[in-house]
């Protein structure tokens, strides 16, 4: 007897930035108090994916191009954090 759970259990589709990413940049909205953080990860092909940590990682954008992804964060007036961290050095 098969459980009818395990015959409809939905598989999240995989992240292709979870193992993937080669740098992390945080960006940040000063204007609400607390301000509103989001994090723009890039593998070494420019694929890039905005996520939203306050709505659990969420991604809110994607584009196969750096500057797209930078001028989606501009547009929103969101400002880069100074630095950028690199997969290779965790």
């Amino acid at each position: 007897m098969s459980n009818a759970d395990d015959e409809y259990r939905v598989i999240p589709p995989q992240d292709p930035m979870k193992n993937n990413w080669e740098f992390m940049e945080v960006w940040i909205d000063s204007s609400p108090s607390p301000p509103y953080i989001l994090l723009l990860l890039c593998d070494s092909e420019d694929n890039c994916q905005i996520y939203d940590p306050a709505q659990g990682y969420k991604v809110v954008f994607s584009t196969n191009n750096y500057d797209e992804a930078k001028l989606y964060l501009l547009e929103d007036e969101f400002e880069s954090v100074q630095g950028r961290l690199l997969a290779a050095e965790l």
